[in-house]
């Protein structure tokens, strides 16, 4: 595996899949049970934007840069902004929070957190980062085969029935990656039927992905919905114009905290007419 994050931290797809993470935990935090949270592809969890890698790309000022700009008043906007600053607070003005940090930030005390990451110098970084958080353990390990390890969650004597799963590969292996990711929520809703599920995928030319929809909506989910965002017309098969999340067992009103959040990152992080952001439901809740 040759990708590594740091080129890409902080651009229109983090910006999705954070804002979207950040409200997937807050919707679960409104209950007092624990939760358990399994980052399957975690990174080092911590980003210099001001690093040789970041600044190669540049791609975090069409991301988290022009939306520090143009702060959009979107409440759960505002709140990835507000745990953005947070985590500059601590680690520098140039810091980027991945999505381990975020899982940190904001579940509580007695949650549990996951974090597996395969490359050993991701993994080292992301221990040396979270060595003194009693709430996270660091997997140097595949992710999709820590699924079937650690679910059902159980830690101790503790059993934990709500949680999520965040799974957010890099696509190496581009149309592929859609077979074993849509294994993995096989396999993960079989062991952990109630987990809400996140996975992250991008999107070039959008056609392209109806096998990948179709496949999805006959996972064994109470429901089934994609949050996808555009910056450009998915009409090149050689860079991305988008992304997406596929969101299984999604908590109550997080389509509608998302529905109110698509348009106004197409707005903001658009690069051309063709911008949008929008909700399909490929199975409603009963």
């Amino acid at each position: 595996m040759n990708y590594r994050h740091a080129f890409h931290a902080g651009n229109h797809a983090d910006v999705l899949k954070h804002v979207a993470l950040l409200a997937l935990c807050d919707a679960l935090t409104v209950k007092p049970a624990p939760l358990f949270a399994l980052d399957t592809h975690a990174g080092r969890g911590l980003y210099p934007l001001d690093g040789n890698s970041a600044q190669r790309t540049g791609e975090a000022e069409g991301g988290i840069g022009r939306l520090i700009a143009e702060a959009p008043k979107q409440p759960a906007i505002a709140r990835y902004l507000a745990a953005v600053r947070a985590c500059r607070s601590v680690h520098g003005p140039a810091a980027y929070p991945g999505s381990p940090w975020l899982l940190a930030h904001a579940l509580r005390e007695d949650d549990r957190i996951a974090a597996c990451e395969l490359q050993p110098e991701e993994a080292g970084q992301l221990r040396q980062h979270f060595h003194a958080d009693p709430r996270m353990a660091v997997h140097a390990r595949d992710g999709y085969a820590a699924m079937k390890a650690l679910l059902p969650p159980k830690i101790g004597a503790t059993r934990y029935n709500r949680g999520l799963v965040l799974i957010d590969p890099p696509y190496e292996a581009q149309l592929e990656e859609f077979d074993t990711a849509l294994a993995a929520l096989r396999e993960g809703l079989a062991r952990w039927p109630q987990g809400c599920y996140a996975l992250w995928y991008p999107i070039k030319r959008r056609r392209a992905l109806q096998p990948f929809y179709r496949r999805a909506a006959a996972l064994p989910a109470k429901s089934i919905l994609t949050a996808e965002l555009l910056v450009r017309a998915d009409d090149s098969p050689l860079r991305m114009n988008g992304s997406g999340l596929l969101l299984l067992n999604a908590p109550w009103q997080l389509d509608e905290t998302l529905a109110a959040v698509l348009p106004a990152l197409a707005r903001t992080l658009g690069e051309t007419s063709a911008a949008e952001g929008g909700l399909n439901w490929l199975k409603r809740p009963d």
